[in-house]
């Protein structure tokens, strides 16, 4: 790919900035309200040591810079930036941030039995294994500014909070300890009056290795628990959105199906960038319970029929091995999909050739994975971190990634966390200072996390030559390397 296969993104830029809201040729309504991370705080886990903390929190000091890329945090005088962009060495930990947020939303939603721990990761390399780990989340759901955080050990959550911030003071919603006999007592000063259901949780405190708030999650319905945790548990379902390096995106096979608008856009794309991909095929097909259960093992069968029938929504997905994907629906009666997404090739006299997506290479896989990112980055409030978002992708379409979304997104309230090696984001003329992070290993090999913020730099410095040099850190070290090519070229 070349730079002219790039230009997908800029014919699809709306005509001026009134146009904000168009996509691919068809006006969408943002939902009210702003979502996104405003910081986030960590400690003991996986290479974090002490405390390290990675804030999208606008620098005052850049008034006048990129003054698009912010917007303000409800009930506050900050700004909270649209973009954080992680540079590192390999081994830095810029991964173990992406990580931590599927750590936190996995406990701030998920299920844990009560013989099966925290699942933690605790810091390795110094300190004790009784150590808490700590996680501190700032964000914003529908523009009311959070706070969510825990404390966890092997075997269960010893803290746990939640507040509502407005003007700088702290409204605490709940307040929940575990004793080391393994007794859970919750304090909920700002959920009282909203309902039995509700009070009757707090009472019984739930499982000491499961958060409250999924305990909320999983045992009661919508209407029991208030529009606080409603907002709450809704941005850690719908509105953070992680993608890793060599996972798909979630229900690509449904998100396409349900979206045509995506669908025509990520074929567009596909073919615009040179990849013989001419279009997308979508297929949704009704399965009997035979059928699904000859698919897979029996054991996966039913886990996935339980799975729908606890989940709130009365879903339950998987993917299969040749990129297909199985849902269950629970309504009056389960039903059960099989979807499959194949990429059509136009073959001799024109015919279209269906082509499995396992048929297809890692870049086209990498790019589909990330259309509905960049759809829904466009056409919705959602927050995506994009772990890799270089890997397989040319640099120039790493950099009009970038470039489309902060095109594109003036009236949108979406956000996009990216961790990278590709330098070419290092451009003053497409970022702030105060979006672009680092990660480096010190001393005791523990991740630092900092920001171009603390480095003195003129606005017309060339951020990526500086830094390729090594003057900023968070890049390799290759004396060793050449070390040891002197002692092969010695003993040779």
């Amino acid at each position: 790919m070349n730079i002219h296969q790039t230009v997908i993104f800029s014919q699809l830029l709306p005509k001026n900035a009134n146009d904000g809201a168009v996509f691919h040729g068809k006006l969408r309504l943002f939902r009210e309200g702003v979502f996104m991370i405003v910081s986030v705080s960590i400690s003991n886990f996986r290479s974090f040591f002490t405390e390290e903390t990675f804030s999208l929190a606008a620098s005052n000091r850049l008034s006048g810079t990129h003054d698009d890329h912010a917007m303000e945090i409800p009930n506050s005088d900050q700004k909270v930036l649209k973009v954080g962009v992680v540079y590192g060495a390999n081994g830095a930990g810029k991964s173990n941030l992406f990580k931590a947020f599927r750590y936190i939303k996995s406990i701030a939603l998920g299920r844990r039995e009560r013989d099966r721990g925290t699942a933690r990761t605790p810091f390795r390399l110094g300190g004790s294994d009784e150590e808490p780990s700590s996680f501190d989340l700032q964000f914003i759901a529908a523009s009311t500014l959070y706070r969510f955080g825990f404390k966890v050990d092997d075997s269960r959550i010893t803290e746990e909070w939640l507040a509502e911030i407005v003007n700088g003071r702290e409204r605490t919603l709940y307040e929940r300890i575990t004793t080391q006999d393994g007794q859970v007592t919750v304090s909920a000063p700002g959920l009282k009056g909203i309902g039995q259901k509700l009070n009757a949780l707090t009472t019984v405190g739930g499982p000491p290795n499961q958060s409250f708030l999924a305990t909320v999650n999983l045992t009661l319905n919508k209407t029991d628990y208030g529009e606080d945790l409603g907002r709450v548990l809704k941005w850690f379902k719908k509105d953070l959105q992680l993608i890793g390096p060599d996972v798909p995106f979630g229900r690509l096979g449904q998100y396409l199906a349900e979206n045509p608008e995506c669908r025509e856009f990520a074929g567009s794309f596909l073919k615009s960038v040179s990849t013989g991909v001419d279009h997308l095929q979508i297929s949704k097909k009704e399965l009997t319970e035979d059928e699904l259960r000859s698919l897979l093992p029996e054991r996966v069968a039913s886990q996935m029929l339980k799975g729908a029938s606890e989940d709130p929504e009365g879903r339950s997905f998987m993917h299969l091995a040749d990129g297909s994907e199985l849902l269950i629906e629970r309504g009056g009666e389960n039903h059960f999909h099989r979807i499959s997404v194949r990429a059509a090739h136009e073959g001799q006299g024109g015919t279209m050739v269906p082509f499995e997506l396992s048929d297809e290479s890692d870049g086209t896989r990498r790019l589909l994975n990330l259309m509905p990112a960049l759809h829904r980055l466009h056409t919705d409030a959602t927050v995506f971190f994009i772990d890799e978002i270089d890997r397989s992708l040319h640099p120039n379409l790493v950099w009009e990634f970038i470039h489309y979304f902060l095109k594109s997104s003036n009236r949108t309230r979406a956000q996009v966390i990216v961790t990278t090696h590709e330098s070419s984001l290092l451009d003053l003329e497409l970022l702030r200072r105060d979006e672009i992070w680092f990660a480096e290993k010190d001393s005791m090999s523990a991740t630092r996390l900092y920001g171009l913020t603390d480095f003195n730099v003129r606005k017309d410095l060339e951020i990526r030559k500086h830094y390729l040099s090594g003057r900023f850190g968070a890049v390799p070290f290759l004396g060793d390397v050449e070390r040891l090519l002197a002692d092969e070229a010695h003993t040779a």
